[in-house]
């Protein structure tokens, strides 16, 4: 597991920097609502719904990390690492709308909802709170707004920072074409076509199609 983070020079001027994950409000959020959750026994690359019989649910990532996909097309909109939250700033999306699904071994525990507002009510935690739904809504549209408006290379460059942003268990377990493909509306033609031009220049290094190595390439190619 890295201790550093691959700072990205494409974008520090013109679009939104990494937000920091107010890691402390999570935790005192996780406090008051692990007593009452449920353990939820998950695997590897398991698609988690958040709803169970007629509750929404919310979920707590302990251990581990999962994705975000949007139903309707597949796209991923945001992956984390414990620890995290689920469930709050989607509760009133359509309940097909999202999924999750882990990534590697994850320790996840879930409660309803209508619990979890309650808690949040009456221990006060709402400041905990804000932080982690701004937090989850400018990492979201940051990535939305990479993906909209940008060429065909600057999308791809933005995700091989983020690539190497991910823990190591993660990166070794998926190509960069595909975790780039799945990302992204580029066609996989697109995608390796700039991948190989990126090798030949020896700006990323890959082993059977994982990435290894980020070297800063240029702004333009």
């Amino acid at each position: 597991m890295k201790d550093f983070q691959y700072e990205n020079p494409f974008f520090s001027e013109n679009y939104l920097s990494k937000s920091k994950k107010p890691v402390d409000d999570i935790m005192a959020l996780i406090k008051y609502l692990t007593p009452i959750s449920n353990k939820l026994e998950t695997t590897e690359r398991q698609f988690i719904n958040h709803k169970d019989s007629d509750k929404r649910m919310c979920f707590i990532l302990h251990k581990g990390s999962v994705t975000l996909y949007r139903r309707n097309d597949g796209i991923i909109l945001n992956s984390e690492s414990a620890p995290y939250i689920f469930g709050l700033s989607t509760q009133h999306l359509a309940q097909d709308y999202l999924s999750i699904r882990t990534n590697e071994d994850s320790e996840i525990s879930y409660l309803s909802i209508d619990d979890t507002n309650k808690i949040i009510a009456r221990h006060n935690l709402w400041k905990q709170l804000s932080y982690l739904m701004i937090y989850t809504i400018t990492r979201i549209y940051d990535h939305c707004s990479k993906i909209s408006s940008l060429s065909s290379y600057e999308i791809i460059c933005h995700q091989l920072y983020e690539l190497m942003n991910e823990p190591e268990d993660v990166r070794n377990q998926v190509s960069v074409a595909t975790y780039i493909k799945d990302r992204t509306f580029l066609s996989r033609s697109s995608i390796m076509k700039i991948l190989a031009q990126l090798k030949e220049g020896g700006y990323i290094v890959t082993d059977r199609g994982v990435l290894i190595e980020l070297f800063t390439p240029p702004k333009k190619y």
